[in-house]
């Protein structure tokens, strides 16, 4: 699962950097920053927070999307409030067969860049957040969804979904949740899978893209609470090093 994340300004203009568009870094900055609720240090996918999305039809240039996936057969409000809690994160097994993601898997998929993600470990009763990024510090490509819906205004809003893949081990040692089969995460792309989930109709090709990213490329740290009393909010110092003396690892590299 993904329902954490953190999306720093920088890492949403990695792509146009990378391509070295700097006309387009200038109009992100200027045209589409100012609607997105960047930089974000920490954010849950239930407050359903504005960032910057590359789609299929727009591969080199983002557009600002809301995340918490809704249809588009969404017409008002309510049905919105009643599906978008539950399309936050898309199983990768299963995009191309439910009701919710079907349509936009063959035809409206996307790119999420982050700088990564947060997620939970359970431990006697009680759950200890670690911090999940590249060793190399670089920000992550995900695999999303979109879809636009026409919203209570008369115009569209685009939604968007984070597709997800069964855990490597290091996923499988911090998301430990006993109530889950088996531990999950976002599924990862590199510069050919990115092309692939982008570019390519073919569903089967789509399919293959769809596996745990390498553990050896990913480091993790335990945070603080992201829950509760003891947040600190969406402030930098929320993704540091933290370490809780009762666990039995915290802040190494697997």
């Amino acid at each position: 699962m993904c329902y954490d994340i953190k999306a720093s300004l920088e890492g949403q203009l990695a792509k146009a950097k990378k391509d070295q568009d700097y006309l387009a870094v200038e109009e992100i900055l200027e045209k589409l920053i100012p609607f997105t609720d960047l930089p974000i240090h920490h954010a849950s996918g239930f407050s359903h927070p504005d960032l910057l999305i590359y789609t299929d039809r727009s591969p080199n240039f983002p557009e600002v999307a809301t995340w918490g996936l809704v249809p588009y057969w969404v017409h008002d409000d309510e049905q919105r409030k009643k599906i978008w809690n539950s399309t936050l994160n898309a199983r990768g097994e299963t995009i191309f067969e439910k009701p919710a993601f079907k349509t936009a898997a063959h035809n409206n998929r996307c790119i999420i860049y982050i700088d990564g993600f947060y997620e939970h470990h359970h431990f006697k009763g009680k759950t200890y957040p670690f911090f999940v990024h590249l060793k190399n510090n670089e920000p992550m490509a995900l695999a999303g969804l979109w879809s636009e819906y026409e919203n209570n205004e008369g115009g569209t809003s685009i939604t968007f979904t984070i597709v997800t893949t069964k855990g490597n081990s290091l996923m499988a040692k911090i998301h430990n949740n006993p109530k889950l089969k088996e531990a999950r995460m976002p599924l990862l792309l590199n510069d050919t899978t990115m092309d692939t989930w982008l570019s390519n109709t073919d569903q089967h090709t789509i399919e293959e893209t769809i596996q745990p990213y390498p553990k050896n490329e990913l480091k993790a740290h335990t945070v603080r609470r992201l829950r509760g009393k003891e947040y600190l909010g969406n402030i930098a110092e929320i993704s540091h090093p933290f370490e809780y003396a009762e666990l039995e690892f915290n802040n190494q590299e697997y």
